[in-house]
């Protein structure tokens, strides 16, 4: 879909949600939303798209109390700002709309998490992406290195740029709205998504990428919409095994469940957001005991986390059951970066390619 065209879809489906409550109140109804429910409890695995969607539990939100009425006026208020920005071919931060609520009066929002919620529950009812609404987050700074080539639309046209020939050591940095970069060819056998920084740049310099045929992807911690994005993007235009490669903790399970499984906040965005085919390549818990790595105790909420993880749907598997619960009886948690205590090139030499093999990227 070209610009012009998700520009118009947007503005329609905004008016659309406005003339609704016209429609309601000409009829002498009380404006009204219905939503469904964001909670673990409502999502369900689609077999045909292979990602978690929301499942039927709907919540409603009418303006016959104060605290919606507020709500409704608050999304009003959004969807004259975004109006105008498509009008006028302008675009904002979320932190920017925030900080413009402050002249709403009453529809102000007292945290940027309340805004950014509300631009959530927009997207659930027009059935288009924020970026469509020319909202983007705050400067992104994840990277993308290896054997690609792509082609990027810029102010100055399109430019095309290899992502290990024509990137310097930190490569290519994916910008907060992916759809107009074009997939043109690799040489790649397949993609690692990496939570650190220090590991992304250890994979580099120990060249990692030039003898395995690897892209690396530098996730930043919890990968931004972009970055998740672009991952579904390469996976579904060029069939690429996608492995996610974390930390040995609860948070970092997280992770990887945010681009294999999708976050529950953003399940009605799924299709575009989460790779149902990546494959978690993270330290386990297991590597604590059988390398003897470094590692920390798990503080308490660290204990929650896991076990929330053993009731969450998209955990429920033999592998992350027995992993999980192998760590709360350890009651240990590691680093990647821990792998340097058997040496610099351990992680890149040894380690990464048994996992590789084990999993059958690599041939043994």
């Amino acid at each position: 879909m070209s610009k012009e065209e998700l520009d118009k879809k947007s503005m329609a489906a905004l008016l659309g949600i406005a003339s609704a409550w016209y429609e309601q109140m000409k009829s002498g109804e009380i404006p009204s939303i219905s939503l469904p429910s964001r909670t673990k409890y409502n999502i369900e695995f689609d077999d045909a798209s292979e990602v978690w969607k929301y499942g039927d539990k709907e919540s409603m939100r009418t303006a016959a109390s104060a605290k919606s009425a507020t709500h409704l006026l608050k999304m009003a208020y959004v969807i004259g700002f975004i109006k105008q920005q498509l009008r006028e071919n302008r675009s904002s931060t979320l932190r920017e709309m925030y900080y413009i609520s402050e002249g709403w009066k009453r529809a102000k929002f007292g945290a940027q998490d309340e805004s950014n919620f509300l631009i959530e529950d927009l997207e659930i009812l027009s059935d288009v992406p924020r970026e469509g609404f020319h909202l983007h987050p705050e400067e992104n700074g994840a990277s993308i290195y290896g054997p690609m080539r792509i082609r990027e639309e810029t102010r100055r046209g399109m430019k095309t740029l290899h992502c290990q020939d024509d990137v310097g050591q930190a490569g290519y940095t994916i910008p907060n709205n992916v759809e107009n970069i074009e997939f043109v060819d690799h040489d790649a056998k397949f993609v690692i998504a990496i939570e650190t920084g220090g590991m992304y740049d250890r994979l580099i310099e120990n060249g990692f990428d030039e003898e395995y045929n690897a892209i690396l992807v530098h996730l930043k911690g919890q990968p931004a919409r972009s970055t998740r994005r672009m991952l579904n993007k390469i996976s579904s235009n060029w069939d690429l095994p996608v492995l996610v490669f974390t930390d040995g903790d609860p948070w970092s399970y997280r992770i990887f469940g945010s681009v294999a499984y999708g976050a529950i906040k953003s399940a009605h965005m799924s299709e575009l957001l989460v790779t149902p085919k990546a494959q978690f390549i993270g330290l386990q818990p297991s590597d604590i005991r059988d390398y003897n790595l470094p590692s920390d105790k798990l503080s308490d909420k660290d204990v929650e986390a896991l076990k929330a993880e053993l009731t969450d749907p998209r955990f429920a598997t033999d592998y992350w059951r027995k992993q999980i619960n192998l760590q709360l009886s350890l009651g240990l948690k590691s680093e990647q970066q821990a792998f340097a205590a058997r040496g610099l090139d351990f992680v890149t030499k040894k380690y990464l390619p048994a996992r590789l093999t084990d999993m059958g990227i690599l041939k043994s």
